[in-house]
């Protein structure tokens, strides 16, 4: 009986869990952004390179890379040189990989600044691949008060 009530609450809590994870929309991503202190006129090329690492998912995890390694968050941020927790690590931004998927964007952040200020957005392939130079403009996110989070 004991192992069945363990089951059922595992159940329950991993649920939960996934009804936590926030698919964030498209303004939603670049007011958030914003309100963390990137520059305005950057705006454009984080949010497309979240658009295509994460589709705006905060608990995404990549299947795992050639070396093992995986893919954490809205960013996408990388196991083997980021955060801990697949292995070997150079966790450069010395942080637990599963912090980078919580709806508290401030680990991801920070840990997304430390790979833009070693490697720039190249570092992600989300924003070399469909990106760069061809950033879709987030202005009209900008213009109601309505599309803050998960608004348009």
């Amino acid at each position: 009986m004991r192992t069945l009530s363990l089951c059922v609450l595992f159940v329950i809590l991993f649920c939960a869990s996934q009804g936590l994870a926030a698919k964030m929309s498209r303004c939603g991503v670049a007011n958030m952004l914003l309100k963390y202190g990137f520059p305005r006129k950057d705006l454009a090329d984080w949010v497309c390179l979240i658009e295509h690492e994460s589709s705006f998912r905060t608990n995404v995890v990549g299947p795992p890379n050639t070396d093992g390694s995986r893919d954490y968050g809205l960013f996408q941020i990388n196991s083997r040189y980021w955060c801990s927790g697949d292995g070997p690590s150079h966790n450069m931004c010395r942080i637990p990989c599963r912090m980078l998927l919580s709806n508290d964007m401030t680990h991801s952040i920070r840990c997304a600044v430390t790979v833009f200020r070693k490697q720039g957005l190249s570092a992600w392939y989300g924003w070399s691949g469909h990106c760069q130079g061809n950033a879709p403009s987030v202005e009209n996110c900008f213009r109601s008060y309505n599309n803050l989070y998960y608004g348009k």
